[in-house]
């Protein structure tokens, strides 16, 4: 296999790192070197901020209209579903999951291009009534230079989604992938300069967390820091940024629950159920870890999705099977230390619990597809997040006890609810912390158009749809005394 060459994108010119240094990458499916990419220091994060500064402040792109912003995102994504199946196999490449979820996520890397190019002429502010005499309203303005950490398992969609917005808004960018999957944006960049972006307005970094993306999080000239990953890092990003006062749009950790009555559509609700858990093989911040099914039909509802989840394919993303690998050795141990902990929690393996063996691609890193019965809801299985496909099960008795069973960790991004009672469901969706529930539905095809985030450490501020422009636009307000 050929391995590409990848560099920076600074101020328009795709450039070698300054102090030379560069890093693997790897296919998750096989263990083998696809790349050699820059491992940036610190000098080359201030390179790319100077240069979206410079873009920002001066030069061309201060007077793109909005409606000639739009028009250029429009064109990413018609670039982008051009080149869809290249771009799928990449991502495939890069981060192991299956063909069909890399067509996915390229589609819907086109989608948010195409929302947000639509969205650019419709940034409004509005007139406030104060008094005869006062002409008083309000300026939606860019923020400036804005800052986006891309994680490693979405990296396409991710990039798209948060550098559209802030692009349709009218602000410059410097993006960091991931250093384990940087592939797709390195084609992104391509398609941004080929649709005709000034030169500076998006930048591209590569490099590792500790270096590169803790130089962007403590940069004192961006002006706003989007990231999405652990709480760990998350925690770092946001202590970096709050030295210069910089504003933080974090998307982090879930534990996400799917909530089922016996008056649920079972046939659409076991298959969301394992369709919400086995994605990218589990390595999904939305993913649905815990199933909470009501007691009295626990046992059918378990055996429906136990026997689906026994006829699951595993493989290399390539051949596009229903699970594809982990991303990494680190990764894979990780999992395996949360199932050591299993029994010692009171909890049994209905099925999986470890590695799966590929025979076509020994050098890659699978699980098996697991669920698990009869933790204790305390336990750190329980509630915190394992990253893999593993499903923990738990019953309740009554809505009072599903509530208390969804709310029982310290996250709250998504949740399920699965009946057909309707007053029941508005109740729950209620009383739940998440910031986004679905009901007979996990996903809503993308969502691209729905605010997306969620409650405690699950993040703060919201992506996706309208209301993620407002991370990369600043109020302004003007009282005119007549």
């Amino acid at each position: 296999m050929n391995v590409r060459i990848l560099k920076n994108l600074v101020n328009g010119v795709w450039s070698e790192p300054s102090a030379g240094e560069r890093m693997d990458i790897h296919n998750p499916s096989t263990g083998e070197v696809i790349a050699d990419a820059p491992a940036s220091s610190e000098e080359d994060v201030n390179l790319a901020v100077t240069a979206a500064r410079r873009a920002f402040e001066s030069g061309d792109w201060p007077l793109v209209k909005p409606h000639e912003r739009g028009q250029m995102l429009l064109r990413v994504a018609e670039m982008i579903r051009e080149n869809k199946e290249s771009l799928a196999r990449l991502e495939t490449l890069d981060t192991g999951k299956p063909l069909s979820q890399g067509r996915a996520d390229v589609e819907a890397a086109a989608r948010y291009f195409e929302f947000y190019g639509g969205a650019a002429d419709k940034i409004h502010g509005e007139t406030i009534p104060i008094e005869p005499g006062v002409l008083d309203y309000t300026l939606r303005e860019p923020v400036g230079v804005t800052a986006h950490i891309i994680p490693w398992n979405y990296p396409l969609q991710v990039a798209s989604r948060s550098c559209a917005a802030a692009l349709a808004a009218g602000n410059t960018v410097v993006m960091k992938p991931a250093e384990q999957t940087p592939l797709t944006a390195i084609e992104l960049g391509m398609i941004i300069q080929q649709a005709g972006f000034v030169e500076g307005v998006v930048n591209i970094v590569l490099g590792e967390g500790h270096t590169a993306g803790a130089a962007l999080a403590s940069h004192y000239d961006i002006n706003h820091m989007t990231f999405t990953g652990s709480v760990p890092t998350g925690t770092k990003v946001m202590k970096a940024a709050a030295e210069n006062i910089v504003p933080v749009t974090l998307e982090l950790g879930g534990k996400s629950p799917n909530i089922v009555f016996p008056d649920a559509p079972m046939d659409d609700a076991v298959e969301w159920v394992v369709k919400s858990i086995i994605q990218n093989a589990g390595q999904t911040c939305s993913a649905g870890s815990r199933l909470l099914v009501h007691a009295d039909c626990k046992a059918s509802f378990v055996e429906k999705v136990l026997d689906r989840m026994n006829h699951l394919s595993i493989g290399p993303g390539e051949s596009d099977p229903d699970i594809g690998p982990i991303l990494s050795e680190q990764q894979c141990r990780r999992i395996e230390d949360f199932m050591k902990k299993v029994e010692a929690d009171g909890g049994k393996f209905l099925l999986g619990g470890t590695r799966a063996q590929v025979e076509e691609a020994p050098g890659g890193c699978y699980f098996k597809p697991t669920i698990i019965d009869g933790l204790n809801p305390e336990s750190t299985v329980a509630r915190e997040e394992v990253f893999g496909p593993v499903l923990s099960v738990f019953s309740f008795e009554d809505d009072e006890e599903a509530v208390k069973l969804a709310n029982n960790t310290d996250y709250g991004l998504v949740t399920g609810i699965w009946t057909k009672d309707v007053s029941r469901a508005h109740k729950i969706a209620g009383r739940v912390k998440a910031g986004q529930i679905f009901i007979n539905n996990y996903g809503a095809g993308g969502g691209i158009q729905m605010p997306f985030g969620g409650y405690r450490k699950s993040g703060f501020g919201r992506e996706k749809g309208l209301e993620a422009l407002r991370n990369y636009t600043q109020l302004k307000n003007i009282a005119l005394k007549m």
